[in-house]
């Protein structure tokens, strides 16, 4: 049986929220996601850090 995969705002850097989520093997990642309409960009990290960081330098073409 697979993890449950919530995702859990933990906070907003401009357009960007950064959050947790479990992946299919149970482990926990950190994810920023752009709220941007037809955006569509997001990305998994192993750290929160990484997370903020790609938060901070996301350019976002929708705009």
């Amino acid at each position: 049986m697979p993890a449950r995969d919530n995702f859990h705002s933990l906070m907003r850097i401009g357009p960007v929220q950064i959050g947790t989520h479990r992946d299919r093997h149970g482990h926990t990642k950190h994810a920023a996601v752009c709220t941007n309409d037809h955006c569509g960009w997001s990305a998994d990290y192993s750290s929160q850090t990484a997370a903020q960081l790609a938060a901070r330098t996301h350019r976002c073409p929708a705009r």
